[in-house]
């Protein structure tokens, strides 16, 4: 009976810590496969209690937290048959919670991991934070040109130069003028500095406002440029520059639900911005958040606007990323303007082609795109994060508006580039909506 009793007990276990690690996978492999693989893998961890711990600290923590080597026995070929698929198991698992565009030649391990797949031991470590991704060679810089004299650069650094209007040679502390300095790549002379930007940044990094529902309570906070580290709690100490209290705010019309939520904020959460304007966040609540990101939707393979992000407790993890923000509305600006030029030559029976059908199926195939409005473009520029209670399609309530307290966060530097991006590129504007 005991024997039995233990088994129920560890088949429990095993089911949630499935279920904990399925949460945290990033989409490039269908459920099926994935919960197959973490299925098999926590099943020859179940006598190596040390190793599954630390599995399941790197993954829940995205590798926060040191963790020792998780290893499984090496195959004959040195690849994991999972689903009637075969791969080599630190790529499998690397996909499962790291990078799902993985290729199998791209991982290197880290100096301290003693059972690295190429150390060929006779057992494997599979712990995705004990490897990097290698970059490709192919994006390297060039020093052949690719277009008008003076340009240096490859086309995958396109969106991340600066640009200097001073003769090649000149280096950047010689430039009289920062203000000069700007996005996109568009000069004769360029100079590229992916990790590096000299443009004159707001004075706020980011404002905070506070919803319970579909209200807003209180002010918005601001967040000086001075303060990269911004720590949002459910305490009741008065707001100051690096810190909003949201226990002290009242509202009349605070449900019950709202009341018990806000019991559950504690620590909160931390948001840091590093760089020119990249987003961190920190979950310090003994409660997970619900992040609504496009950057955490792109690395898991997911359609813009298509998922909410279950961050657990102690998790720290990138959640904006300004250069892809920035690439994505100059591309849906540019989408907006070519689809509203082609609506009106669809519409006039212009389109010339086997897709000319009269006008009208062209046009309403283009309709979404030339639908795009200003608002669209700043919800690039906009983070979501709900307190306790997610929301989205897998979860009963659809809109974030109808979670008990949530916080919305404006990217100031983000905004500031979307002025930009419009001012270079104004859109047609579709409707008075817009």
């Amino acid at each position: 009976l005991d024997t039995q009793l233990h088994s129920l007990f560890s088949n429990d276990a095993c089911l949630s810590i499935v279920h904990s690690l399925m949460c945290h996978r990033q989409g490039g492999e269908n459920e099926g496969f994935a919960k197959r693989a973490i299925e098999s893998l926590v099943k020859k961890l179940k006598e190596k209690k040390d190793e599954l711990d630390s599995l399941i600290t790197a993954i829940t923590t995205n590798g926060v937290h040191p963790s020792k080597c998780v290893t499984i026995q090496r195959t004959l070929d040195g690849r994991l048959q999972v689903a009637g698929r075969k791969g080599f198991p630190h790529v499998i698992y690397a996909r499962l919670w790291r990078w799902p565009d993985l290729h199998k030649n791209e991982l290197k391990h880290v100096k301290f991991c003693q059972y690295a797949f190429d150390l060929k031991y006779d057992n494997v470590c599979v712990n995705p934070y004990h490897y990097e991704r290698v970059v490709s060679p192919g994006i390297a810089l060039s020093l052949s040109p690719l277009g008008p004299p003076g340009r240096l650069i490859k086309e995958e650094y396109i969106h991340d130069c600066i640009q200097m209007d001073m003769p090649l040679g000149m280096s950047p502390s010689d430039h009289p003028h920062p203000g000069a300095l700007k996005l996109p790549c568009i000069d004769a002379q360029t100079l590229c500095y992916p990790h590096f930007c000299l443009c004159a940044g707001p004075e706020f990094w980011c404002s905070i406002s506070y919803f319970e529902m579909d209200v807003q309570v209180g002010e918005m906070f601001k967040v000086p440029a001075s303060c990269p580290v911004v720590t949002v709690d459910g305490y009741v100490d008065p707001s100051g520059g690096d810190r909003f209290c949201l226990g002290q705010l009242s509202n009349v019309h605070r449900t019950d639900s709202s009341e018990r939520a806000r019991l559950h904020i504690g620590k909160g959460v931390q948001l840091e911005c590093r760089g020119e304007g990249d987003v961190w966040m920190r979950c310090m609540s003994d409660h997970a958040v619900f992040v609504q990101s496009y950057y955490l939707d792109r690395e898991a393979g997911r359609a813009p606007g298509d998922a909410v992000h279950k961050i657990y407790p102690g998790a720290y993890i990138k959640v904006f990323d300004l250069r892809q923000c920035h690439r994505q509305m100059q591309q849906q600006a540019a989408t907006a303007q070519a689809a509203a030029a082609a609506q009106a030559a669809a519409v006039a029976g212009n389109i010339p082609g086997p897709g000319s059908v009269g006008g009208i199926a062209p046009a309403v195939s283009l309709s979404a795109a030339a639908g795009i409005g200003v608002d669209d473009l700043r919800r690039l520029c906009i983070l979501r994060l709900s307190f306790v209670k997610g929301w989205g399609p897998d979860y009963p309530r659809q809109s974030i508006k109808h979670t008990p307290c949530w916080v919305e966060v404006h990217l100031h530097r983000a905004l500031q580039l979307l002025d930009e991006v419009l001012h270079t590129m104004p859109l047609a504007d579709p409707g008075p909506a817009n």
